[in-house]
């Protein structure tokens, strides 16, 4: 029996482009800690054999950074093998160029390197990106010799056979002789998939990044005995990601948000999509009440006006006047961006009429 892990995409040092500039250097600080946290689970499953299909880094990484994960790879205390990604492809000025520790190796063409490790009947197989793209499917004509060891393939691609991103075909796959193929690139989890004798899987990221990667992330703890391979997902990251959309129509938004905020959000990234028919939210009102309930919480009004807004228009009063003079300005309206305006305009005047602070 062969216990491993694969993970793949952690893609450290990324910009975090979503969060304010002191958020996105507290999230770098962190996403170091992960490959750290990897280590810790590599020893506490009694792990053989560590896989990584990928995109460790976002680009040129900082020194710094470069250094956490040689220590922690150091840490494993088994045999690591890596396949650099499009983000992070190989060459004379990517980390990977240096000194690396001893039980790390990494795959640095662009052709597939077989590597024996007979101590546990396993042979591995990978290739590299050796720039930000790879038009030629990296798997494409392998097969794995049958020489009574199990193979195992570790590549950054994606399935398909028009991509520039290393295309990986479900023929491919088949043909190979592998009994697993540690995929990344991909960072929504998939299930593992069968083709052929091969069983082939993407991790997804260990942690999302924005709010695009949703949900739990992690990687895969895989045992490999006699050819055959079952997985197990486990979580690694600190942070998830949420976009929750609620409906505010008819209802106090305060109640609407603590009914949609996930239980133990304390650590997570949360944006929530107000929906529905108001004639204004107090942002900054919901903003201080939810404050500490998620490490952050976005807050975006995508409420239209109530359909009966304009039925107020008839009242004398100021408010009526105001709506008249905006009704007709709808009306007369040609495109829907300047009908969207006016919308607006009646949202923020009521606002100031009614002495409610409007964001």
């Amino acid at each position: 029996m062969l216990k491993f892990i694969h993970a793949a995409d952690f893609h450290l040092d990324s910009a975090f482009a979503a969060l304010p500039p002191e958020k996105a250097a507290e999230r770098r600080r962190e996403q170091r800690q992960l490959m750290g946290r990897l280590a810790e689970a590599v020893r506490a499953w009694e792990t053989d054999l560590v896989l990584l299909s990928g995109d460790l880094f976002d680009g040129k990484p900082y020194p710094e950074t470069v250094e956490a994960v040689k220590e922690a790879l150091a840490e494993m205390a088994v045999p690591v093998f890596l396949s650099p990604g499009n983000h992070d492809p190989f060459g004379p000025e990517s980390p990977y160029a240096g000194d690396w520790p001893g039980n790390v190796h990494i795959f640095r063409s662009a052709r597939m390197e077989s590597v024996p490790l007979r101590s546990l009947g396993v042979m591995i197989h990978g290739a590299a990106f050796t720039a930000p793209t790879q038009e030629a499917g990296l798997l494409r004509g392998f097969t794995a010799p049958q020489d009574g060891l199990v193979h195992i393939g570790v590549l950054h691609g994606e399935l398909g056979q028009e991509s520039v991103y290393g295309p990986v075909t479900r023929e491919d796959i088949a043909a190979s002789g592998l009994a697993y193929l540690a995929l990344g690139h991909v960072h929504k989890r998939t299930e593992p998939l069968r083709f052929g004798g091969t069983t082939a899987a993407w991790p997804g990221c260990p942690e999302g990044r924005g709010f695009d990667e949703l949900g739990e992330k992690g990687f895969y703890a895989g045992v490999l005995q006699d050819g055959q391979v079952t997985l197990r997902f486990v979580p690694l990251g600190r942070h998830r990601y949420w976009v929750l959309p609620v409906d505010v129509t008819g209802r106090d938004a305060a109640e609407v948000i603590e009914s949609a905020l996930p239980a133990g959000a304390e650590g997570d990234l949360c944006r929530i999509l107000l929906r529905g028919e108001s004639s204004g939210l107090d942002l900054n009102a919901l903003q201080r009440r939810f404050a500490g309930r998620c490490e952050y919480l976005e807050l975006r009004d995508e409420t239209i006006l109530p359909q009966n807004l304009w039925k107020r228009a008839e009242e004398d009063s100021l408010r009526g006047l105001f709506l008249r003079q905006l009704r007709e300005k709808l009306e007369s309206a040609e495109t829907e961006a300047e009908r969207e305006i006016i919308r607006q305009a009646a949202r923020f005047g009521l606002a100031a009429l009614e002495g409610r602070d409007l964001v």
